[in-house]
């Protein structure tokens, strides 16, 4: 698995003749395989075009497009501007943070949620604003938040429930069809 990966981040290393000032690009296509830069991409990035570990994370926490931990499924964001603000947006914020243990600019621990708190969405009529994957929701409040969310956690869940239901009957099929075959022989 590590040559796999060795082998990958060598050829994107590759695309860009190993050109230090091709930095920015094999980073995006780092990040584009893996959904993040990985630590250990990153270090094997650094030795073999000889920039610096710390010049490559000042880039990747320069640029907000970069993520140095996986995304998770749903991309949650808290408007933060001055009409959100001052609608209630920091206890909503508070909420999510408390309700579902992660911090602005994290992902919980089961990656179903990505969050983050930006300092404008451009839908001040609508304050405060939550945006989950590009939809808005309006007029938010702590509870709101939370029951909005703690829907897709639901979702997930019985999405999840689902398809360890499939795998069970696909392994009692497969038993079946072995027993049949067997006395049929």
């Amino acid at each position: 698995m590590a040559d796999a990966k060795e082998e990958l981040i060598q050829t994107i290393i590759g695309r860009y003749e190993k050109d230090p000032g091709m930095l920015i690009p094999m980073m995006q296509d780092i990040q584009s395989e893996y959904g993040y830069l990985p630590q250990d991409s990153l270090i094997m990035l650094s030795k073999t075009i000889t920039v610096p570990l710390s010049r490559i994370y000042s880039v990747s926490t320069f640029y907000s497009s970069f993520r140095l931990a996986p995304k998770g499924q749903h991309e949650v964001t808290i408007c933060m501007g001055t009409v959100c603000h001052l609608k209630g947006a920091g206890r909503i914020s508070e909420a999510v943070c408390s309700q579902f243990n992660v911090k602005p600019g994290g992902t919980t621990s089961d990656r179903l949620f990505s969050f983050q708190a930006v300092n404008c969405v451009g839908a001040c009529a609508l304050a405060p604003v939550m945006v989950i994957d590009g939809e808005y929701y309006d007029h938010m409040t702590p509870e709101s938040a939370i029951e909005v969310l703690s829907g897709l956690s639901a979702e997930n869940e019985e999405q999840e429930n689902k398809k360890a239901e499939k795998k069970k009957s696909k392994k009692k099929s497969k038993k079946k069809k072995t027993s049949n075959k067997e006395k049929t022989e």
